[in-house]
């Protein structure tokens, strides 16, 4: 098959040379087994030694591909660029500091084969420190697959393999790479993961630490609402919108109760401000959710993007690829 391996670099001038021994040997095994193999290398910025080392492997190496950002964007931006320069039919990103090993790529393409379009890499015996990287993750693994129900053990793996088809209409932005599997899901994609081998560093510094695990929680807030709310946000907004303002009621009947039978005026009580302010937030919480309806089905219309996905489709008793659908005005 036509395959593509996107690695991202930031800073890997220490572990550059491993990783292009690593691959030379990886991209020999893999066209052995008969794979078109691309691999390209997307330099996010990097202030060392990294972008010399990577432009002068590339004359050697014909399947190398090198694409330079302007500036560090960070992981998922420079996956984005990986992805989108890419041809081949399987992509695989994996990590430049040669924790992640390349010549595990031949175990992901054979699960892939057993028909499944996502199969992620779990680091089972991770090589880092306990309390700043393993445990933090195991955490947020098991949160995010509870919250999502696309149960992974190892969400922060890079070392993935995508079929193409599962990547339609998957936008990354932010830190998000790390939900593309969710992302797949959404569109109905096959996903399941496997053991793979995972390396101490030895070379360079992590770009990973505690500092990033609120903008997981952030992410993972914004995941499940696009996974629950996507193409009805009127729903999570109407709803907190409408609860509002029946406490609003509830506030200005307990106000009058106290006042008719507890023997309190108004102002001995805060349950007038309460039923004011409740009745105000519940009116601006269902007037976001029209904004929200409006501004996501303007973007539907415009990107022409439809809410579903058609996997497959029977013609004289034999699957097709589905032909483009028309959108119906209204439906």
């Amino acid at each position: 098959m036509e395959l593509s391996l996107v690695i991202p670099c930031y800073n890997e001038e220490a572990s550059l040379p491993s990783l292009f021994a690593a691959l030379d040997g990886a991209v020999a095994d893999l066209t052995k087994l008969g794979h078109n193999v691309e691999v390209i290398a997307v330099d996010d910025g990097s202030r060392d030694g990294s972008p010399k080392l990577l432009r002068d492997a590339t004359v050697e190496r014909p399947w190398l591909r090198v694409i330079r950002l302007s500036r560090n964007f960070g992981q998922t931006a420079a996956m984005a660029a990986g992805f989108a320069a890419s041809s081949g039919e399987v992509i695989c990103p994996l990590d430049a500091d040669m924790q992640n090993d390349p010549a595990d790529v031949p175990l992901l393409l054979a699960k892939l084969d057993e028909g499944y379009d996502v199969v992620s890499g779990w680091r089972k015996d991770r090589q880092d420190k306990a309390v700043t990287r393993k445990l933090p993750s195991a955490i947020a693994n098991r949160l995010i697959s509870r919250i999502t129900g696309v149960r992974l053990h190892d969400y922060g793996c890079t070392l993935k393999a995508y079929r193409r088809e599962a990547m339609q209409g998957v936008h990354l932005y932010g830190e998000m790479h790390r939900f593309i599997p969710i992302y797949a899901a959404w569109h109905g994609a096959r996903v399941t993961e496997i053991p793979v081998r995972h390396h101490p560093r030895r070379a360079g510094e992590t770009k990973y630490g505690l500092g990033r695990i609120p903008n997981v929680i952030l992410d993972l807030m914004l995941v499940r609402f696009l996974w629950s709310y996507g193409t009805k946000p009127i729903h999570v907004f109407g709803k907190f919108g409408l609860l509002s303002i029946l406490l609003s009621f509830v506030s200005f009947a307990l106000a009058v109760y106290f006042k008719l039978w507890g023997g309190k005026s108004f102002v001995q009580t805060p349950l007038p401000i309460l039923c004011a302010m409740f009745l105000m937030v519940g009116c601006l919480s269902i007037l976001i959710g029209f904004l929200a309806e409006i501004t996501m089905r303007t973007w539907h219309e415009a990107a022409g993007s439809p809410t579903y996905v058609v996997r497959e489709e029977y013609r004289g008793g034999e699957a097709k690829a589905p032909a483009r659908l028309k959108s119906i005005a209204g439906a």
